[in-house]
This record gives C-alpha cells, sequence and structure tokens, in this order.
C-alpha cells in the first residue's frame, strides 16, 4: 500500500502584516515612554532648581536681611522686628488712716537712663530716610485735613521724637547733678556714664537716686534738655507724709528679683499678703517709635491688684506726735523717744510713734529698725506702780488708813520662808539699801501721797508686807505682764520677770529688774481706765476691696480678761489724779479744763557691756488717761537721755490735747492761738467736689470751719478733709477749685497738718521749720502763686 506525503502548511500572506503593525506599536508606545519620562524629569528638574533658588534666596534674605537681586533691605524699617513684650503693673493695695486718708501708695515714677550713638554708618542713613519719611507724612496729613498752618507745630513735635544721644558725660553728669543733688555722686556718675560710652552699650541706667524718681524731677532734668537722656516710665511706692510712723508702718520699695513692688519693715512686709500685688504681661508689635500696632495686642498674664489696709491711726493726731517727738529729741537730747495713744475702751490705736524716725520715701539713713513701743524692751521705772496699787487694792490688803516711813528701805531676809522685814535705817544687812529717787526722804507718807511722790518706800512697804509673791505672781499673769500682746500684724518683744531674789522682787515694784515694752505695759493699762476690763491693741481696722469700696475683713475690739474689778479700777484711776497735786512729781503735766489720771516715772538702763546701771541716761516717762472719769484716750509718752529731771511738758500737753480732740472730747479752746469759734462742735465733712462754690460755701456755713478757698473758679475739683471725715470747730476746710489763678493765704496759725493738705491739693512746695502752728510765712497774704513757687513757714 502507497502512503502520500503530507505537506506542511504555511502561514497565510494576510497574518504577515498584520504581526508587524503590532511590533510598530509597541516600538512607538516604548518611545513615546521615553519622551514622556525624559519630560517629566526635565519638570522635575526645573521645579528643584526654583525651589532651591528660592529657598537660596530665603536664606540669603534671613541671614543677609537684604533681597538677593536689589541689594536693598529687606525687613520694614519702621516696624520693630521683634515681638515686645509690655508689663502691666498691679496696683499695690494703700494704706489708710481711720478717715480714709492714703498714708502709703503707689505712684508713676521715673528711672533715668544714658543713650549713646551705637549705630552703624548704614543704620544712620536708614534713619535720616526714616525721619524724611515721617515729615512727609506730617505733611501731607495736614494737607489733606486742611491744617496747613499747623505743619510747623506738628513738625516740631515729630523732630522731638527723634533719639539724641550723651554727648559729654561729665556735663550730663553735672546737670544730673544739679537737679537731684545728694542723692547722686557728681564724678561716680560722669565715671559710669563714661564707662556706658567706651564699651559700647547702647542704654544703660545710672544707678541709685537716679532710680523712680518723681514727676517733679523728671520736668526740672527735661528741662535742661541734656542730649542722650531718656527716662523709664516705672512705679513707686509713695507716702505723702512721711515721717508717720515709719517703723509701725515700714516702707515698700521696687525689688529687682521679684520685679515688682515689695514691702521691706513694718506693716508693708507683714501684711504683703493683702497689699501685695502681681504684675500682668501683654505682646504686641510695635513700629520703631514703640508705637503698638493695631490689632496685635495679647494679654499673656493678668494683673492683679492688692487691697487697701486701713488703720484705727488718726492722721492730725499722729502728725502732733510726730512734731513733738522730734521736739523731745531735740529739747532733751534724747537717744530715742516713743509715744502710744490707745483707746482703752476698744484696744483701738490711735497714734503710734517712734524715734529715731526716717523718711519712708527714700529710706536711704534708717537710724533703727527697732520700734520703741513693741520690739524694745525697757525696765519702766515708776509708771509702772499703779499696777501694784491695783493689785493690793484688788485683793483686799491696801492700807487705807496706814502710813510708812519714806526715804530708804532696809530689809533682811528670811532664808526658810523668804519673808521680807524691814530693818532700822543703818541696819547692817547683806542687801543694799532701796531709797527713794534722787535720795529724796519725804518723812511719814500714807500710800496714797506714796504714790504722788513716786515714793520706791511705799512700793517697798506693799510688796514686804501686804502682798505676796504669790498673789503678784497671780496679778502680772491677769494683767498678760511678760507676755506678748498678739496685735495682729505687728512685730513685738517680750519683756522678762526678774523677781527671784528679794532685791529684784521689790524693785520690780518700781519698774526695775524686770522689763517690758510699752505696748505690754499699755495693754495692762486698758483694765485700769475700762472698768477692769482688758483690752487687746490694735492698729489695722479692715482690709478692703480697692475696686468696690467694699470691706472684706474687720478687726473688731477683743477683751481679754478682767484682771480687776471695776471698782478697783476706779479707785486706782483717783489715786492717779492725786499724782498731778501741786508740789507732786506730775503737776507740770496737769492741762487747765482736763481730769486726767496721770503717773510720771524714772527708769535706770542696764549697760548689758558693762553690767551696771547707766548714771548718765536714764527712761523718762508719762502715763496718762483722760477724761479720768470715762477715759477716752490713753497716753503713754517717754524717752531715754540724760534730762530725766525737768524735761519739758510741752510734749506731752501737746499730744494729750490732739488726742482728745480726736476723739471728740471737748476739752476748751486753744488760748495760744486766736480761734474763731468758741463753741466746740463737731460735724461730717461734705462731699463737695464737682460742685459749686456758692454750694460748698452753703454747705460749710454751719460747720464753724475756717475755709480756704484755693483759685478763683467756681467749680470745687478737690477738698481737704475727705468726705465723710469728723471736722471740729476751728478745724481748716480746703477748696481747690478750676481756676488758674491762685494767691497766697494767710497760713499763721496752720498745723504741719493743714500744710501737708495745701501742699498735696496744690503741688506747690512749702519748707517747714519748727513744730506747733505757723508763726511766719515767706510770702505776703494775697500774693499771685504759681506751680513753681517755693513757700516758706516756720512753726512754733
Amino acid at each position: 500500500m502507497s502512503m502520500a506525503r503530507q505537506k506542511k502548511s504555511k502561514p497565510s500572506r494576510s497574518s504577515k502584516p498584520q504581526d508587524q503593525k503590532q511590533k510598530q506599536s509597541d516600538r512607538s508606545k516604548k518611545e513615546r515612554d521615553k519622551q514622556a519620562n525624559r519630560h517629566i524629569l526635565r519638570i522635575g528638574g526645573a521645579f528643584i532648581c526654583c525651589m532651591a533658588l528660592a529657598v537660596s534666596t530665603i536664606l540669603y534674605t534671613m541671614v543677609t536681611q537684604k533681597h538677593l537681586w536689589s541689594g536693598n533691605t529687606a525687613l520694614n524699617s519702621l516696624i520693630l522686628h521683634s515681638v515686645q513684650q509690655r508689663r502691666i503693673n498691679g496696683v499695690r493695695g494703700e494704706i489708710l488712716d481711720r478717715s480714709n486718708q492714703p498714708l502709703a501708695k503707689q505712684s508713676i515714677a521715673y528711672t533715668v537712663a544714658a543713650n549713646f550713638d551705637t549705630r552703624t554708618e548704614e543704620e544712620k542713613a536708614d534713619d535720616e530716610k526714616l525721619r524724611a519719611y515721617q515729615r512727609q507724612n506730617v505733611i501731607e496729613q495736614a494737607k489733606e485735613q486742611g491744617r496747613t498752618s499747623q505743619v510747623e507745630a506738628a513738625l516740631k513735635v515729630e523732630d522731638e521724637k527723634v533719639d539724641t544721644y550723651i554727648e559729654d558725660p561729665k556735663a550730663a553728669a553735672k546737670g544730673i547733678a544739679s537737679v537731684l543733688g545728694d542723692l547722686v555722686d557728681e564724678e561716680e556718675l560722669a565715671t559710669l556714664i563714661e564707662d556706658g560710652q567706651k564699651n559700647g552699650y547702647s542704654q544703660i541706667e545710672l544707678g541709685m537716686g537716679t532710680k523712680r524718681i518723681s514727676l517733679e524731677q523728671k520736668d526740672k532734668l527735661e528741662a535742661l534738655k541734656i542730649p542722650g537722656l531718656s527716662f523709664i516710665e516705672t512705679t513707686k511706692r509713695e507716702y505723702p507724709i512721711t515721717p508717720f510712723s515709719s517703723n509701725m508702718i515700714g516702707f515698700a520699695a521696687y525689688d529687682d528679683d521679684a520685679g515688682r513692688i515689695v514691702g521691706k519693715a513694718g506693716l508693708e512686709q507683714t501684711m504683703e499678703s493683702y497689699l501685695g500685688a502681681t504684675d500682668g504681661i501683654e505682646e504686641y508689635r510695635a513700629s520703631k517709635f514703640n508705637e503698638e500696632l493695631p490689632g496685635t495686642k495679647k494679654l499673656i498674664q493678668q494683673a492683679s491688684n492688692g487691697d487697701n489696709v486701713k488703720l484705727t491711726i488718726d492722721s492730725s493726731l499722729q502728725q502732733t506726735i510726730e512734731d513733738n517727738l522730734q521736739l523731745t529729741m531735740d529739747q532733751s537730747k534724747a537717744t530715742v523717744a516713743w509715744c502710744l495713744v490707745m483707746d482703752p475702751e476698744t484696744g483701738k490705736i490711735l497714734g503710734w510713734g517712734s524715734y529715731p524716725t526716717f523718711d519712708q520715701n527714700t529710706h536711704l539713713v534708717i537710724p533703727s529698725f527697732v520700734d520703741r513701743v513693741s520690739e524694745a524692751v525697757i525696765e519702766p521705772g515708776s509708771i509702772i506702780k499703779p499696777l501694784y496699787y491695783a493689785m493690793a487694792i484688788d485683793a483686799g490688803v491696801y492700807p487705807y488708813n496706814e502710813t510708812y516711813r519714806a526715804g530708804s528701805f532696809s530689809y533682811v531676809v528670811d532664808e526658810l520662808t523668804g519673808k521680807i522685814t524691814r530693818v532700822g535705817e543703818g541696819t547692817p544687812t547683806a542687801y543694799p539699801p532701796i531709797l527713794d529717787a534722787m535720795g529724796n526722804d519725804y518723812g511719814v507718807l500714807t500710800f496714797a501721797d506714796g504714790l504722788a511722790h513716786s515714793s520706791n518706800i511705799a512700793l517697798c512697804e506693799l510688796l514686804s508686807n501686804y502682798l505676796d509673791r504669790e498673789t503678784v505672781a497671780k496679778y502680772q499673769d491677769a494683767f498678760d505682764l511678760f507676755e506678748k500682746t498678739d496685735i495682729p500684724f505687728l512685730n513685738e518683744m517680750v519683756g522678762v520677770s526678774n523677781s527671784k531674789s528679794a532685791t529684784d522682787y521689790l524693785s520690780s515694784g518700781f519698774g526695775q529688774a524686770s522689763s517690758m515694752t510699752v505696748l505690754e505695759l499699755c495693754k495692762a493699762y486698758s483694765a485700769i481706765f475700762n472698768d477692769g476690763i482688758m483690752m487687746k491693741p490694735y492698729v489695722v481696722d479692715s482690709i478692703i476691696d480697692p475696686m468696690t469700696g467694699q470691706t472684706m475683713q474687720k478687726f473688731t475690739p477683743e477683751a481679754v480678761g478682767t484682771p480687776i474689778k471695776a471698782d478697783t479700777a476706779h479707785e486706782v484711776i483717783d489715786l492717779m489724779r492725786h499724782v498731778m497735786d501741786d508740789g507732786m512729781t506730775g503737776q507740770r503735766f496737769r492741762i487747765d479744763g482736763v481730769d486726767m489720771a496721770l503717773k510720771t516715772g524714772t527708769g535706770e538702763i542696764y549697760n548689758e557691756e558693762t553690767h551696771t546701771y547707766d548714771k548718765t541716761n536714764y527712761t523718762s516717762s508719762v502715763i496718762a488717761a483722760a477724761p479720768a472719769d470715762d477715759p477716752k484716750v490713753l497716753v503713754c509718752y517717754g524717752m531715754q537721755g540724760p534730762h530725766y529731771l525737768n524735761y519739758s511738758a510741752e510734749p506731752f500737753i501737746n499730744i494729750m490735747k490732739a488726742a482728745l480732740k480726736a476723739q471728740n472730747v471737748n476739752t476748751g479752746t486753744d488760748q495760744s492761738v486766736t480761734e474763731s469759734y468758741q463753741e466746740w462742735t463737731t460735724a461730717q465733712m461734705p462731699s463737695l467736689v464737682s460742685h459749686s462754690l456758692d454750694y460748698a460755701t452753703q454747705m460749710l456755713s454751719d460747720k464753724s470751719v475756717n475755709t480756704i478757698v484755693i483759685g478763683n473758679g467756681d467749680t470745687i475739683v478737690n477738698q481737704f478733709p475727705a468726705p465723710s471725715t469728723t471736722i471740729n470747730s476751728n478745724d481748716n476746710v480746703m477748696l481747690l477749685t478750676n481756676g488758674p489763678e491762685r494767691k497766697m493765704p494767710d497760713m499763721i496759725g496752720w498745723t504741719r497738718k493743714d500744710i501737708t493738705a495745701f501742699w498735696q491739693l496744690t503741688g506747690i512746695s512749702i519748707s517747714a521749720d519748727g513744730y506747733g502752728r505757723v508763726n511766719w510765712q515767706s510770702i505776703d497774704v494775697d500774693s499771685p502763686i504759681q506751680d513753681d513757687t517755693v513757700i516758706e513757714v516756720k512753726l512754733e
């Protein structure tokens, strides 16, 4: 069988062109993809180059602060380029007297700075362009607003904004010293300015004496037009009247570490948590002239104001205390002096003085940080004797109808019982005899006369024959002697009881051996003058919200014990009245028309270095209350110095009169001054600000006061005293009007309080010399006076 040969099949001619087309299509697609990729790469490269160029330009501009291509400054020369930060001053609370008159307040102050030209030539050129730009703006704005006639004045204002720089350091120092005087040292100031200039500083502050100066001092420095001098606005603590219980109130000052005003002494320090303020902070953008740009301010921290502290102090009385303590220091050559005035019924402190003192505004020299009222312990001397009489009377052992032999007291002591027995004069004993002051021998006396003569022997008799140690210790505890008074917010020391030996036990009865503070003593005496009820002293009346005026915390009278019966207190007061009889120790302290209970005292001062009593300086003091039948004031006045025998009674009398006036107790008129109204009246001072002068005159017409109108206006813009203050017959009431023309008032008879009030109302400087009342003034009555007038007065 034969087989047929099979042939292979061949592709058709029609499929070959199709394959070729497909291959061509694939090649075209690949080519297109390559072209697209190359295009993308070119675009990406271009973009990257552009970005690199932009970033390089930005970096170049950031580093050089110039445009890369033009070379021009990139920053707006009118705008400061950093965010500015501004402190928002919190306001420290005010300290007020009992009539709401400010005793301490926060005010605007200025720190002097010296500016030096540290600009580059380019910066100087920019500043010239800037000034030209600003001047052109002023001209154009004036034209637009139709004020072409005012262009010159506007340009002058603009030119005053131009910075100036120190040219001559010595001349600048001389000018500053001519205004600030002793506050600065001219040579040191010149050296400081020269150093700042040499070291390339743009601005420096000029140190102590040039910080926180007053507006008046700033104005005087600006008037000198010293090139390169500028002023940094800040705040300071201001004391309108000073010295004013400087140790007790203390002072506050700017603290660089805290960055704010902080209490440094006295109530300013102890009440920091009430008075202290917290400053706030805000940020803003500003022009080169430090003008805030609209819409850029941002509050970072809210400021917090301090609370006001109202005291029980009467300003008029306190100024009398200040004047008369200074008089005491001068007349009696005292080394220290003090005065405390208290309302024995409530414990309110009406006046508090401690000398030597200091100016609370400058506080450059502080003679002593020790407050003589609460921080100095003394052996009080004979003013303590009435307390021991009270012990004997209250214990029922006082020898009413008996007498004793004054002069000297010799004694022996039973070693087993401790019993003290008096022996005949000249009898040898192991103990030194106790003598009456100055070796006086008053012979045979009643115990009442013994107190009036301030006989030490009377106390020795009471302590050895009528009182025993246990009874004395019980009453000392009841009177809170040798313990702190716990007066709020004030630092105090405490006395020491020293009566272990027989001699010290007897000596304590006439104010030696044991010690105490004046404040301790007055607290105990409040029981004598308040029907046996002892009151806790206090000087802070209330804490007040400065925004609303609402009282946040009120301090009220606090009875802290009844050490003696009311009848005992009345008997002691009668004994103390006897002290001012003719020939007695208190005779020279009498005041016509005033019924007082009083005790004088002289005490020896123990010298810690020599361990002996000083034979040159002594403690001299007076404690008194009036009116004796219903005491409204307790006055304790004293000093230490060589004049302990016949020191002047004038300071005490002046203070007692002022204290009674402060408490509205009628003591008759002051015959040393011609007074318009003889009848004693009191009234409340009306609010007269913003009222017409006619209305004010009418409101005061029935108040029996002397009305002093300041200025020739018809509307009252300020007044003294403040509204609701108690005013008395013959007080000076001052009304400041809106008129610019002022005339010199008749200041004869004015007190320092009146002088201070006039200064506060007008800002016119008054130089006062002396104490008491004005008896001479340098400018004739009704003569024109200006803001820069300096008035001189003498007081007597």
